[in-house]
C-alpha cells in the first residue's frame, strides 16, 4: 500500500487494529539486560542513523528486553533512576510497545511488559507502510500531572527533551544490536491515543520503528 492511499484510508478512518499474530500473554518478564559489552559509544555516534526499510521477523525476548532497558530502563537500582533523564525524577514517560501479538506498556523496574490489549496497533502508530512491517513499535506516552513541581506551561517541554534522550537511547541501541529503526511524530495523535487507551492529559510525544534492516 503506498503512502497515498494509506493517507486517504486513515483519513476516512479505514485503517484500525487488526487480530494479533499469536497468543498475547498478560505479563512478560524479560531477560535481564547485558549490562556491558556492545559497541564502543563514538562508534556508536558514528554509525548512527535512521532507515524505514525493515524485515518482519520478530525479534527475541532478549534482543527486545536489552532494547527496552536501553531506551528508559533502571540503572540505579536504589533510586530507580533510568537510562534516560528526567526531570526531578518524575519519570513522566511511559514507553508503549505495540508487538504483532499485542500491544504492551513497558515497566522499567519490573522490567516486564504489562499487556494493554490483545490487539496488533502497528498500523495506527502512522502512516507510513513500514509501520506494519517492522515487528516492534514504540510510543512515548507523557503523564505530565506526574510534574508537579514543573510549572504547567513548561512540563510538555520537558517531557519532550525526556522523549528525545528516549528516542537517542534506543538509535544507540539499534545501532550496537545491529537492529534498524526510524523515530516517527507523523501520526493520527487522537485515533493512536484511543488504541493506548490514555487517560485525559495524557500525550503521545513521539513513536519509533524497530526492527531488523531489510536485506539490499
Amino acid at each position: 500500500m503506498n503512502l497515498v492511499t494509506r493517507l486517504a484510508l486513515s483519513a476516512l478512518g479505514r485503517i484500525g487494529p487488526r487480530p494479533p499474530t499469536g497468543a498475547a500473554r498478560d505479563r512478560v518478564r524479560l531477560p535481564r539486560p547485558d549490562r556491558s559489552g556492545g559497541l564502543p559509544l563514538m562508534e556508536a555516534l558514528a554509525k548512527r542513523h535512521s532507515t524505514r526499510e525493515f524485515r518482519d521477523d520478530e525479534l527475541p525476548l532478549p534482543v527486545l528486553g536489552q532494547l527496552l532497558w536501553a531506551a528508559d530502563g533502571v540503572n540505579r537500582p536504589r533510586s530507580r533512576s533510568r537510562t534516560a533523564p528526567s526531570a526531578m525524577n518524575a519519570q513522566e514517560i511511559d514507553l508503549y510497545v505495540a508487538l504483532p501479538q499485542g500491544l504492551y506498556r513497558y515497566d522499567p523496574p519490573a522490567h516486564a511488559l504489562e499487556l494493554v490489549q490483545a490487539l496488533d496497533v502497528r498500523g495506527l502508530t502512522g502512516v507510513q507502510d513500514f509501520v506494519e512491517v517492522a515487528p516492534v513499535e514504540l510510543m512515548m506516552v507523557a503523564t505530565p500531572a506526574r510534574m508537579p513541581l514543573v510549572p504547567a506551561a513548561s512540563r510538555l517541554t520537558y517531557a519532550a527533551a525526556c522523549a528525545g534522550a528516549i528516542a537517542q537511547n534506543v538509535y544507540l541501541a539499534c545501532t550496537s544490536l545491529g537492529l534498524a529503526c526510524v523515530v516517527r511524530g507523523w501520526f493520527d495523535e487522537r485515533r493512536l491515543a484511543r488504541a493506548l487507551k490514555l487517560a485525559r492529559g495524557q500525550r503521545v510525544l513521539l513513536a519509533q520503528t524497530v526492527g531488523r534492516p531489510a536485506a539490499r
